[in-house]
């Protein structure tokens, strides 16, 4: 059993990445929460390249809240569609699906993403 709560983060995320990997076509959207941002980008994993990216921290007067991340949500959709890809496989990365990741998720799939 985990001792804190990042070790049981860890071993969410390593039974998560177990069964989900990204491709050229389809690739795997990672988000990383911080306390002060949130981060989030497009990963194809057959040749371990950032296809996009985007971040609370280039949004003026940005916090690390839930209607930023729904913003960043819609920034890396923008971003994906921009380079012709419009789905994507989700990495909470051992997060729960709720709240900021959840706000996310949300305006990504507003701004057009299907996952």
């Amino acid at each position: 059993m985990s001792t804190n709560k990042i070790s049981r983060r860890l071993r969410i995320k390593k039974g998560i990445r177990n069964k989900i990997s990204g491709t050229p076509e389809r690739p795997r959207l990672t988000v990383f929460r911080s306390n002060k941002a949130i981060y989030v980008q497009l990963v194809d994993d057959t040749t371990g390249v950032t296809l996009a990216a985007a971040s609370s921290v280039k949004i003026d007067d940005a916090k690390a809240n839930i209607e930023t991340a729904g913003k960043v949500g819609k920034t890396i959709a923008e971003a994906a569609l921009a380079k012709g890809i419009s789905e994507v496989v989700f990495d909470r990365n051992g997060y729960l699906y709720h709240g900021k990741v959840k706000s996310l998720a949300e305006g990504a799939r507003e701004a057009g993403l299907k996952f």
